[in-house]
């Protein structure tokens, strides 16, 4: 059940600090190289075949998202756009080129879902 008045400051620290983990995602540092370029985590190459599942389930989870969010409150809907906005390296950290597009796919998911709220009125 929803509370009331969610944002209080732990449900903001608490925001805060999962959001801070998205910082470097992909690993990119200032002069250092992600694990996965210092060779201390091998990653075998996905077949056709997982690719083709892995496409298809995102797109299923993106539909999914969509259905969701077209329920979804108005600040609910706002706090999905600000989490995007969150989504940028810490000082001295470089941009990862898939971490902002990440975060403007999570922007269009919402604008996405807001073609079928209209619907519903």
């Amino acid at each position: 059940m929803p509370r009331e008045n969610s944002d209080t400051s732990s449900d903001r620290d608490q925001r805060q600090r999962a959001l801070s983990r998205w910082d470097n995602e992909g690993g990119a540092g200032p002069d250092t190289g992600s694990a996965l370029d210092t060779g201390r985590i091998t990653v075998p190459d996905l077949t056709n075949a997982e690719l083709v599942t892995l496409r298809i389930r995102v797109i299923a989870l993106e539909n999914l998202m969509i259905s969701l969010l077209a329920t979804a409150s108005d600040d609910q809907l706002q706090l999905a756009r600000e989490m995007a906005s969150y989504i940028s390296p810490r000082p001295g950290f470089t941009q990862h080129p898939l971490t902002i597009h990440a975060a403007a796919h999570m922007v269009d998911l919402v604008e996405r879902a807001n073609h079928f709220r209209d619907l519903e009125s």
